[in-house]
Order: structure tokens, then sequence, then C-alpha cells
């Protein structure tokens, strides 16, 4: 009996990483990649479970924020509420100051226009006990003059200059950074000092209290310990407060839909680094049965030949494991960041026991794969093991070769397609990483067209690029907080202002008031947004999914989610309480809108006007000309108004502008590791068949014909791959949209699917055909390049 030999394995394991050095690089190359896929994957899969929960305990999230009068209670007084039973930290008092800002219109436009109230509270730094500020872009304020707003209610970028309407003075601020508060505490921040400038004189003054609490997991419990804080402090202390669990609720609400498409990313990459992982290393001991029929002639038993496979393949896989691990961390820096400002939470990072798992485990599943073929081989005659490194098994590839060599196409071409059915197995795996990688690609591009689609359907930037509002506190229109500055006109006096002036302007298409209230509706609990519009309001650019857009007095349209809600369908009747009357409403039209959790109603002035003839318009939205600026158009609007009438412009949210980005990100990941295992097939193939590349070059081929056949092993898989993967594609699509949308409690329209055009598919049937000539390039130049008496010379 023949004994265990550690040291004749361990030089063989040796000699074959010195001798195969390209195996060994391709190995440990896409052990890497697929390592650094599988972090990012599986990162984005954990984080993607309960984002807000893992920011709000990252950035000591408070569960209360709470305004409070500052003259009627001391700092003592205030700080003093951290002892009461329950409290587990607070932090504050904060003072606070709401303030209209004026900003500033396009380069050379030279006007400014009132953008919506902002709350600044003042804190001298960006950390603390409580809601650690996430700094995004630029520095804290450093000196009086100086201001970081929130990412969620920015809007504008650094280095601007907001003047301060209505104070004396007019004092002006300049952007000096973006930050994000888990918890939404406030528009922006400013040194403490500022606050005083900002507030208008005779307006009492306000500061901000956070609180958390040892059991606030229901809204009954915060409640409660709202009422505790506010009964510690003299009567009338506490204006006003904002629980964490309705930031959760808004936050959660808007992750949904946006879950089940990372999760589909990050399961076609996983899928995809452990399918290339298996062929690569399967591949590789596959390729090396020549010389394991050689360790057989020379006494190696089948459990030597076993570990010394073994050895070769785990030596430059746990080195690609490593370091795949630090590159899936440095890349999950940005498109982490980007997937937490499309979740809206501040940081979001790999957990650790992804670091962990992901590299044992694909270790663990390299080594399985070197050992099955191993073990295959290893129980081979030596003769069988030579014999069959030699050539591929009988009959497998002649009946193609006979074939395509009666086509009347170069003869390296029809070798180069032909190839593939030489070795069937690892011909479907190819073919099932682009197969994923070409379908990653329609996916992707069928998502972009559609995202884009509801960004403007939700925005509604496209057809009302600017809307005008009307001075806070008159009519609809309600301001929070103190009141500040002389009183506004009559609202009459500001509908003739505006009218005049959106009429003066010649850039203004056509525009329509709406009426802007908070109703009862029958079946439904508290008060629900109900938009009247004046006028001919099917411009305004309310997408439907199903029925018509109202046409008259009591007819409305909705959205999906106040069907689902009331278990209304179209051609039934709701009511509405207003002005002390009962208004029958007949559901025409389901638009496609997630304002308010898609419970909202939209109808005509005269429905409400009824009921009512005192109603006042909260805004007007304004359509442009064509070829005219929103940006110029506002500005010049605001100029002609003056102070006192905000003036805002439809934008997509940049929550889709960064979604779109983290899609293209994902889909050239996916793209990259799909070209990999094309690579890994044809230098596994390029090895194997090295010594016929000898034959070919000493009969006469030519590096460009050695190039276009070692290319057209794969093309044809690759072509097959793409044309496969384009109604596979679609299929995800369809099935993909519609659950982000129900996710978001709501339809879409037929339009937002039908996003694919003949001339887009046919482009997206050759993303196989790239991928795979791509994953080729660089191994034909390779053989190319190999001198005819090396590859005679070779195994």
């Amino acid at each position: 009996m023949r004994r265990w030999q550690p040291g004749a394995v361990a030089r063989a394991a040796r000699g074959g990483l010195a001798r195969r050095r390209v195996q060994t690089l391709v190995i440990g190359l896409v052990v890497l990649i697929s390592t650094a896929a599988c972090v990012l994957a599986l990162g984005l899969v954990v984080d993607s479970g309960s984002p807000f929960d893992t920011a709000f305990a990252a950035q000591r999230g408070a569960h209360l924020v709470a305004t409070v009068d500052a003259g009627r209670a001391t700092a003592g007084q205030l700080r003093a509420t951290a002892g009461l039973p329950g409290v587990m930290a607070s932090s504050g008092p904060f003072p606070e100051v709401t303030i209209t800002p004026l900003l500033p219109g396009p380069p050379g436009s030279g006007g400014r226009f009132t953008g919506p109230p902002r709350t600044l509270v003042g804190r001298a730094a960006p950390g603390g006990p409580l809601d650690d500020l996430d700094l995004q872009q630029g520095r804290w304020p450093q000196r009086p003059g100086e201001v970081v707003l929130s990412r969620d209610s920015a809007g504008v970028p650094v280095g601007t200059r907001i003047t301060v309407s209505g104070r004396p003075g007019s004092p002006s601020l300049t952007v000096v950074g973006i930050a994000t508060s888990i918890t939404q505490s406030a528009d922006g921040w400013v040194l403490p000092g500022e606050i005083a400038a900002l507030r208008a004189p005779g307006t009492p003054a306000t500061a901000q209290m956070l609180y958390r609490f040892s059991a606030a997991g229901s809204a009954a419990a915060l409640s409660a310990d709202a009422e505790e804080v506010g009964g510690a402090l003299p009567r009338g202390t506490v204006i006003a407060t904002q629980s964490y669990l309705a930031v959760k609720l808004q936050q959660d609400s808007g992750i949904a839909p946006i879950v089940p498409f990372v999760v589909a990313f990050a399961v076609i990459g996983l899928v995809l680094s452990v399918l290339i992982v298996v062929n690569v290393v399967g591949g590789a001991v596959a390729a090396g049965y020549r010389r394991i029929g050689v360790l057989k002639s020379i006494g190696f038993t089948p459990g030597q030949v076993v570990a010394a496979y073994a050895g070769q393949v785990l030596v430059p896989a746990l080195a690609g494991c490593l370091a795949g691990v630090a590159l899936g961390n440095a890349l999950a820096v940005p498109l982490l960041a980007k997937t937490a400002t499309v979740y809206r939470v501040g940081t979001l990072a790999v957990p650790a026991w992804v670091d962990a798992a992901v590299p044992a485990a694909l270790c663990c599943l390299a080594g399985l794969a070197a050992v099955a073929p191993a073990v295959r081989a290893g129980r081979l005659s030596a003769v069988q093991a030579i014999a069959t490194g030699r050539a591929p098994a009988q009959g497998h590839g002649y009946a193609a070769h006979r074939l395509l060599g009666r086509l009347r196409l170069p003869r390296p071409v029809t070798i180069g397609l032909a190839a593939p059915f030489a070795r069937p197995a690892r011909t479907a795996v190819t073919l099932t990483a682009i197969l994923l990688g070409a379908v990653t690609v329609t996916f992707a591009a069928g998502l972009a067209a559609s995202l884009s689609k509801v960004a403007y359907g939700l925005s509604r930037s496209a057809s009302e690029p600017v809307q005008v509002s009307l001075a806070e506190g008159s009519g609809n229109v309600k301001h929070i907080g103190p009141a500040t500055g002389p009183p506004p006109p009559s609202p009459a006096a500001q509908q003739r202002a505006i009218e005049r002036a959106l009429r003066a302007q010649p850039g203004t298409l056509h525009y329509a008031a709406e009426a802007d209230l908070d109703l009862s509706v029958a079946g439904l609990p508290g008060q629900v947004p109900v938009t009247a519009f004046r006028g001919d309001a099917s411009w305004t650019g309310y997408d439907l999914i199903s029925g018509r857009w109202f046409t008259g007095p009591g007819q409305a349209d909705v959205p999906s989610n106040f069907l689902t809600v009331t278990g209304k369908s179209i051609g039934d009747t709701i009511t509405i309480t207003f002005g002390g009357r009962r208004i029958p409403v007949r559901i025409v039209g389901e638009v496609f809108d997630t304002s308010n959790r898609g419970i909202e109603v939209l109808t005509d002035w005269p429905t409400l006007a009824a009921a009512d003839h005192r109603l006042l318009p909260s805004a007007y939205d304004v359509a442009l000309r064509p070829g005219v600026s929103p940006a110029a158009f506002a500005a010049a609007l605001g100029t002609a108004l003056g102070p006192g009438y905000p003036v805002s412009q439809s934008g997509n949210d940049p929550f889709f502008l960064t979604l779109l980005g983290l899609i293209g990100v994902l889909t050239l990941l996916l793209a990259v590791v799909a070209g990999l295992g094309v690579l890994n097939t044809v230098v596994l193939h390029t090895r194997e068949r090295v010594h016929d590349l000898g034959i070919f070059k000493a009969v006469g081929m030519t590096p460009r014909q050695t190039i276009a056949m070692v290319i057209c092993w794969v093309a044809g898989t690759g072509l097959v791959a793409g044309i496969v993967a384009v109604p596979a594609g679609v299929a995800v699509h369809r099935y993909v949209l519609p659950v982000m949308a129900h996710a978001a409690a709501t339809n879409i329209p037929a339009s937002y699917l039908n996003v694919y055009g003949p001339a887009e598919l046919a482009l997206l049937a050759l993303a196989g055909l790239v991928i795979a000539v791509a994953g080729a390039m660089l191994p034909a130049s390779w053989a190319a390049g190999t001198r005819t008496a090396s590859a005679l010379r070779a195994e």
C-alpha cells in the first residue's frame, strides 16, 4: 500500500501553480471579482431589509422632536426633562427659526424667487448624543452667514447665497454643506448665535428638544411620552411634536417599491458569481487531465491527486477571496451611498458578518468545485487520463464541424463556431452566464426607461413646470409656527396680482388655479387631501391608469390606493363633506399618483364651490410655451410679483436620478462578472487546444485569423444568449415593475410598461454578443501572439 506523501503533494501543487500561471491568475481574478460582487449583492440584500432601522441606530435618531416656546421655560427646565422616567437620552435645547428664503434665478437672469419656508436650527456641530447628522457635501458652518441644508429639502447647490425675506437688513446665508438627519429634525442648520438675527422682530423665540425613550414602539407609547414631557414643563411650553414613527412610515413607503429591484439585481449577482466560480475551477481541473495521468503514472494515489489539485485551486482562491472582500467593501462605499440616497436614509455599510461569510463560502465552493472533477480524474487510469486530456469525448463536435464546414465561410470562423459543441457542459455554463448578463442589460434598460416615465408622471414637470402660491396665511394656505412679517394682501388682491403677472409673461401657455384642502370623505378616517381645479386641468400631467379625466361637477379622479382602501371602483360614488354640506362625487378615473400614500381626491372647482362660494385658490399651475426655460420663467415671475409669493419649479425628484445611477452601476458590475465567465471559458479552451493552435499556425493561420477563430468560440453562444435574453429580460421587467408599483400601493399606466421599441429590442439582442466578444478579446490576443514552436511543445 502506497504511503501518503505530503511533500510530494505540495511539490505537485507548487509545480502546477508555476506551470499554469495564466490559469492561476484567472482563478484568482474570477474569485476576486465574484467575492466582491457577492459582498456587494449580499450587503444590498441585507441593507434592503430594514434600512431605516439600521440608519436610525447608526445615527442615534431621536424618537421625538419637540418644538418648544423658549419664553415659557428656561434652558435649565428643558434640560431637566432628561431625568424623567422613561427618557433614555435627550439633546438640546437648540434655538430654531422659520424663514422664507429668496433664491437666485438661473445664471444671467438677475432675478430671484421665493422658495418654500424652511425651519433652521442652531447647532454648534453635526454630532451629538442624538440626531447625529451625516454631512454629505461641504462642511459645517464656521462663522455667521453660513448654513447647511438638509438633503431632503435642499434643492440648491453648495455655494448658493440665500436672502432671508421679511427681516431687517435682508440678511443672507451662504450654503456651505448638505447634511441628512434620519429624524428629519430640520430643513437646515446654522450656528446657534445666528438664530436671533434671523428671527423677525416681535416673534416669540422657539427651540428644539430631542428625546429618546425606553418605550417608543407604538404611537400610543410615544403619545404618552410626549404628554409626560409636556406635563413636566410650564403649560403651553410644547408647541408641536414630531414622531419618528411618522418619518419611518414615510421612509418605508418610499423604500418598499425599490427593494424588489435591488434584490433582483443582488440575486442575479449571487447566482452569476457562484456559477462562474464553479465553472472556472471545475474547468481548470478538467483542463489538467493529462497532467493528472502523468502524476498517476509516477505513483500518485487518487487522494493525492485530489489534494494536489485542490491545493492548486485553493491558494489563488484564498488570495482572491481576501482581495475580493477588500474590493467589495471599497466598491460598496459609493454604491451603498447611492443606495442610502435612494432609500433616503443617512448611511449604509456592509455588515461585518457578510465580510466573514462570503469569503468562507466561496473558498468552500471553490474547494468543492475542484474536488469533484479531481475525484473523477483520480479514478481513471493513467492512460485514460492522458487520452481524455488530449481530446474531447468521442464524437463531441465532429458533426458540427462537418456541417459548418459546408458553409461558405472562412475556415477559421467555422472551426470557432463548431468548438462549443466539443464541450457541451462548459458551453451550457458559459451560455447561462452570458444569458444572465444579457437579461440584466435588457431588464435594466427597460427599468430605466420606465422609471424616467414614473419620475415625470409623479413630478408632472413636463406639463406644469412652474407653480406660484398665494402668500402664507391667505385662504387655504396654512402657515405653521408663529406669524412673521406684515400681513399679506387680501386673497382677492393676490389672485388678481398673480393672474395679471401670468398673463404678462410671454412664456405662459396656460394656467389653472387649484384649491388644496383637507376634507372628510365618508369611509376614510381623518382628513383627506382634496384638490379642486378651476378651469380645464386635463393638461396638468396626471397619467390615467383607467377611466377618464373629470369633465364637470360631481366627478373626480382618485389614485389606485384610494380605490383599494375604500373598496370603490370606477363608477362608484363617494361623499365629501365641505362647508357643512355632503357632496356626492362619482369616480370617473384612476390616476397615477402616490401623494399622501395615494389617498387623495382630484375634482373640479364647481364641485366644491357649490358648497362654499368663498372657496379660494392655494396655488396656480403654469404650463410654458415650447422652448421657455422654467428657471428663467420662475425668476422673471418672482421678480414681477415681488417677495411674498412663493414661486417653485417642478423637477424630477433627485431620488429617481440617483436610482437610475444605481441601476447603471449594478448593470455594469453584472456585465463585467458575466464577461469574466466568458474570459474563463476562452482561456480554458485556449489552454486545452494550444497544441492545435500550434498546428494551425504551422499550416499558415495568421494572427488575425487566430483572433477570429478564438472569438467565434463564444460568439455563437453569445448571440444565442442575447436573442434568448430579450424576451426573458422583458418578462423580468414586466414582473418586477408592477411588484415595485404594488409595493408603493399603486397600479401603473400601460405606457410605463411598453417601453421597448423594435430598434431597442434589436440592439439589446446583441448584448450577449458584446459581452462574449469583450470577454474573449484578451485570450484571443494571447493566442494570436503565441509562437508556433512554443504551442507545439505545450501540453
